[in-house]
């Protein structure tokens, strides 16, 4: 028996949802647990794009962004 499921999104109720400050809370927390991963000269942030909030882990002291670039370390802190 197979039966055909038909699934019909509300674009602005979607819209909506992905802008949200529930949305955006949820994002900083994990950026902010991978960051914390990450270590020293870190920093979670998170800005609201034209389509959604989206979320970021960036390295910002000298030495950070040299452990980054030399061992991947948000990458694998994502990972994680």
């Amino acid at each position: 028996m197979s039966s055909k499921v038909r699934i019909e999104l509300n674009s602005g109720n979607l819209r909506r949802l992905l802008r949200s400050k529930e949305t955006k809370d949820m994002l900083v927390s994990q950026a902010e647990q991978v960051a914390a991963r990450c270590g020293d000269g870190y920093e979670a942030s998170a800005k609201l794009m034209p389509s959604r909030e989206i979320a970021f882990v960036e390295a910002v002291t000298y030495k950070a962004k040299k452990d980054n670039l030399e061992n991947n370390t948000i990458l694998k802190a994502v990972g994680k």
